[in-house]
């Protein structure tokens, strides 16, 4: 039997990723126990203090254990908050040494939901390794940890006893995976079913919104970002930008791509590809006619880029996110 901890941290922590893990694992266990079998899990939560609230005080738990005593863990699960990152991190330090050490001394594998990959980060423990998190959260991700090899395209991550799951309820993917690893694949397959859950999400990117990446300090870049915003139609490269903005070609490529993490025409790229997506949600357009509104002149490369930045093709897109 695997003894799994669901980590209660101190801050808004969303409930349902406290609730929903102990839900499906405890359902797995009334359905082997109907089967003849023996239960796969013990479930406990833990926590920094005796009662802690979740959702800004709507539900509370009342942890089975309070951190000095915990440990000895097969696995623990790390939810998601909704919360400013700084002050989270820093109100959750004892939890986060103590996610070090259990890893350390025990080996125990460490699972974040949503934004609880910053917990894991957060130990070092994730230096060189690959994870994920709400597509929300990869700008402010990439800043605190750029040792982390973040992918934040992945719904799933596993890498060497680390896992991570993409935003929000995304994150029960990561439960049915490990529901997989631990169990066996039909019985993912039978929790997927009666919790409906889709099986076979793994990428993230249709549920990407682009908002800019603007948390940097660089104003000048922001002018730029903020042209390309309202001009993005139009024939933009990167010389005529430099050339408006008074930048040499290099020193502009160097100084976006520090800030934005894109080149710029990665930007124009997102840019047009997020103002496309709402034309197909929005309005009767045909795709030719979405096309050129949106500034390309060649049907086979947007296709091809849409298809890269949102994981469907403009008409399947469409057909999924029209709204009347």
């Amino acid at each position: 039997m695997r003894k799994i901890a669901v980590l209660v941290p101190k801050g808004e922590t969303m409930s349902s990723a406290v609730v929903a893990p102990n839900v499906i694992f405890t359902k797995v266990n009334d359905m082997l126990t109907e089967m003849g079998q023996a239960p796969a899990f013990e479930v406990q939560f833990v926590g920094c203090q005796k009662n802690l609230s979740l959702d800004g005080g709507t539900f509370w738990v009342k942890p089975h254990r309070l951190l000095p005593q915990a440990g000895g863990y097969d696995l623990v699960l790390l939810p998601g908050f909704t919360g400013e990152v700084m002050p989270t991190l820093s109100a959750n330090k004892p939890l986060i040494a103590w996610l070090k050490k259990q890893r350390l001394e025990y080996g125990t594998e460490l699972a974040s939901l949503c934004s609880g990959a910053f917990f894991i980060a957060a130990t070092g423990l994730a230096e060189g390794k690959k994870m994920t998190t709400h597509w929300a959260y990869a700008e402010a991700f990439r800043a605190l940890f750029p040792e982390v090899k973040l992918l934040p395209d992945r719904i799933v991550t596993d890498d060497g006893g680390i896992y991570a799951s993409g935003g929000a309820y995304s994150s029960l993917n990561l439960v049915l995976y490990l529901l997989e690893k631990f169990c066996g694949k039909s019985m993912a397959i039978w929790a997927s079913k009666v919790f409906q859950i889709d099986i076979q999400r793994a990428s993230q990117k249709p549920f990407l919104i682009f908002n800019g990446q603007k948390s940097h300090i660089d104003e000048q870049i922001k002018t730029v970002q903020d042209f390309i915003e309202s001009n993005y139609h139009d024939t933009l490269t990167v010389n005529n930008l430099a050339h408006r903005f008074l930048f040499s070609r290099r020193n502009f490529l160097r100084r976006f791509k520090d800030a934005t993490g894109n080149t710029p025409i990665e930007y124009l790229q997102r840019v047009r590809i997020e103002a496309a997506k709402r034309l197909l949600e929005h309005s009767p357009k045909n795709v030719g006619e979405v096309v050129s509104e949106v500034g390309y002149a060649d049907e086979k490369t947007f296709r091809i880029l849409f298809k890269k930045h949102t994981g469907f093709s403009p008409f399947a897109y469409r057909e999924r996110y029209r709204q009347a």
